[in-house]
């Protein structure tokens, strides 16, 4: 992947031009050296054996379970690892990636594993006592389409003819060739649930093949199957809407401003949605902002400590390769200081909603 962006920039081909310069783009070759040095020692015969790192620690069990502190019913619903408390010390690995994790604005990534071919979506943990039980996150729609972008890319991922690993049919190639993680099976402590739960980043689990250890002859074709997924998945960064949050009087960014969405899309002529997504983010340090989103029309609201909460509409329509909506928000000061937060934001939303600004004609929604 990265000599493939790499050289096709240098010769100039347009898209990956475009989309190098529109997007910043990180590669972790492997989270778990420990693990392939292990296999391959021991002949890489033995699925199990290089699973674990150093410490015979399972990685993706490991991060924190952020999960069971939504299923316990957190008001909050984004940025929870204030709330953690670690019943166990995690490993070297896992905490460097969650130091990369916080420290950068990431919008979208993906972990790849071997064992199966599917694209596995959040949540991986159930909230129930099942072991497979379909565990809904408030972005599933989002999720779904980002998984399904990423199988429908891949020749095998989706198609129905697709044998299964251990049958000749094939479960998922049935369904598209993505999952639910819990639905499939629950996972605790994955990175994936983390992600999605400590910071802004959306991210799912692809899982690539049913050899965990493909040989050598045969990665010229699994790079083949993968590349027009790995690309349009990378393009998809761009789904929804972006911005900046300003002071309106100073022009200076504003960071750790809240943004959250309610779907208000039209169901016919007459009648719109009405569903809040329940799973907020926050603007960078330079007060930029993301927001992965479907096609449809949202009202985006904003709020920052110490500044009137701020309400725009948009209509998001993802056209292919292209840039996010822009969307920038010049927050004034509150005239009297508040303690703001979004486990009141629905005052807020009722207020404006019943305002003349929520009834415009659709032609007048914020489009760029």
């Amino acid at each position: 992947l990265a000599d493939h962006l790499c050289t096709s920039y240098l010769a100039g081909d347009p898209d990956i031009v475009k989309l190098l310069d529109s997007t910043r783009i990180h590669l972790l070759p492997s989270m778990n050296p420990d693990g392939w040095k292990i296999s391959t020692d021991s002949g890489a015969t033995d699925y199990l054996v290089g699973r674990s790192n150093a410490n015979n620690v399972d990685l993706n069990r490991d991060f924190p379970d952020l999960d069971q502190i939504v299923y316990d019913g957190s008001l909050d619903n984004n940025h929870l690892m204030r709330m953690v408390k670690m019943k166990h010390r995690i490993q070297p690995e896992t905490e460097s990636v969650i130091k990369m994790i916080m420290d950068n604005p990431f919008v979208l990534s993906a972990n790849m594993h071997g064992g199966d071919l599917v694209a596995n979506y959040p949540y991986d943990e159930s909230r129930g006592d099942s072991p497979t039980e379909y565990s809904e996150s408030p972005d599933d729609r989002t999720f779904r389409t980002l998984a399904s972008l990423y199988a429908s890319n891949h020749p095998r991922m989706s198609n129905p003819s697709t044998p299964g690993c251990d049958s000749p049919l094939n479960e998922f190639a049935q369904h598209g060739g993505i999952t639910n993680g819990a639905a499939w099976y629950s996972v605790g402590g994955g990175m994936q649930d983390f992600n999605y739960l400590a910071s802004n980043d959306f991210e799912i689990t692809l899982e690539l093949g049913c050899d965990k250890y493909p040989t050598k002859d045969s990665l010229s074709q699994e790079w083949a199957d993968n590349k027009a997924s790995l690309v349009e998945y990378i393009w998809a960064t761009h789904y929804g809407v972006k911005g900046m949050i300003r002071d309106a009087g100073t022009g200076l960014g504003v960071a750790g401003a809240e943004i959250h969405v309610r779907n208000i899309t039209r169901t016919d002529r007459f009648n719109r949605m009405n569903a809040d997504i329940k799973h907020d983010v926050t603007s960078a340090r330079g007060g930029d902002y993301w927001r992965l989103l479907t096609p449809g029309e949202y009202e985006i609201i904003v709020q920052a400590e110490g500044y009137e909460p701020q309400a725009k509409l948009v209509e998001v329509s993802n056209e292919k390769h292209t840039e996010a909506l822009r969307l920038d928000f010049a927050l004034e000061p509150a005239s009297v200081e508040e303690d703001i937060n979004f486990a009141d934001y629905n005052s807020f939303l009722r207020t404006w909603s019943t305002s003349k600004h929520f009834n415009r004609k659709r032609s007048q929604l914020v489009t760029f």
